[in-house]
């Protein structure tokens, strides 16, 4: 893979600060899912792409996928009871919903509807809300696009853009070797990229909006960083709060919507549930029971995850801003 992106690198820096400057670069559109005006340097095609490949690695390091297909669906079932609910096109996506074999307590998401949840999170759950919570927040990150963001505004620090990949031709297969590496360390260092506060409060937001849209209580969203928060504090800290940092702003935020406004009228509501005692029946039950029986990894060796920090830039455009004036860096 490395020779590969150095073989090309050559070639796309000649041209690469003709693309920074708006030459063959996508430009700016307007997210269905979050109203904002953002900077698309990947196209759909090259999020799907990056994701699918990036797929295997990290399963294989965060154990493999859980074998037992009862579980597999019922985690595949309540991701795609919200995916139905997701703005434009973004239910179109090839979606998939992994339960990992791991005792680690991560949750992710790779663009383009890849969505990872490992066996040690929902083992500490005890109703399907939270489940749907941590699914729909990992869904507000594909459909909120923050990986785009993150790739793009690595490609533009290494000097590869999507115009430069065209300008020198370059296929997009050679863009998505490029990508992947942001995505997942060479050196098996395992998931890295990490997302801002503000991605995370977002995401936080459309995975309360997509959970409640599928008739989930919005409680399960508060459990869940109540679950995280515990975990922080056990001898090994939680991989999720790596990659995810857990303010007690972010529960803050979460306990004053579920105070105001339409999100007060779900809770205990005819139309919303936090499923306990299905959750517990068609799902924990069997997860205990496989448990017990030596079904599962145990203390599967994972890679340090190491965040990476890019600075204040987001890859949003500015309000009002299009072509090439988008990018410009701006301090958060």
């Amino acid at each position: 893979m490395q020779g590969i992106v150095r073989s090309g690198l050559g070639k796309i820096l000649g041209v690469a600060l003709a693309a920074v400057l708006g030459v063959g670069v996508t430009g700016c559109s307007t997210n269905p899912a979050t109203g904002r005006s953002q900077l698309n340097l990947l196209s759909r095609a090259h999020e799907i792409s990056i994701g699918s490949e990036a797929q295997p690695q990290l399963v294989a390091e965060y154990g493999g996928e859980v074998r037992d297909p009862q579980l597999r669906a019922y985690v595949t079932r309540v991701g795609m009871s919200m995916v139905e609910y997701t703005e434009g096109d973004f239910r179109d996506l090839p979606w998939e919903f992994t339960l990992l074999d791991s005792d680690v307590i991560n949750a992710f998401a790779l663009p383009g509807g890849k969505v990872f949840v490992s066996r040690g999170l929902v083992q500490k759950m005890t109703n399907e809300a939270q489940l749907a919570a941590v699914l729909g927040h990992e869904i507000g990150h594909v459909t909120a696009r923050h990986a785009n963001d993150r790739i793009s505004r690595q490609l533009i620090l290494t000097g590869v853009v999507v115009g430069a990949t065209v300008a020198a031709g370059q296929s997009d297969s050679d863009l998505v070797r490029v990508g992947v590496p942001v995505l997942v360390g060479t050196t098996g260092t395992g998931f890295s990229l990490s997302f801002d506060r503000n991605q995370e409060l977002e995401s936080d937001r459309l995975g309360m909006r997509y959970m409640t849209r599928a008739g989930y209580d919005p409680r399960g969203m508060l459990q869940l960083m109540e679950i995280l928060r515990d975990a922080s504090g056990e001898r090994s800290q939680p991989e999720w709060l790596s990659t995810h940092p857990l303010p007690e702003t972010r529960i803050r935020a979460i306990e004053q919507r579920l105070a105001s406004g339409s999100y007060s009228r779900m809770i205990d509501a005819p139309t919303h549930s936090l499923y306990e005692e299905r959750f517990r029946r068609e799902f924990l039950s069997r997860l205990n029971q496989l448990a017990d029986a030596g079904a599962f990894n145990r203390d599967v060796a994972v890679g340090e995850i190491v965040p990476i920090q890019w600075g204040g830039w987001t890859g949003e455009c500015c309000s009002g801003c299009a072509g090439a004036s988008c990018g410009t860096s701006h301090g958060h």
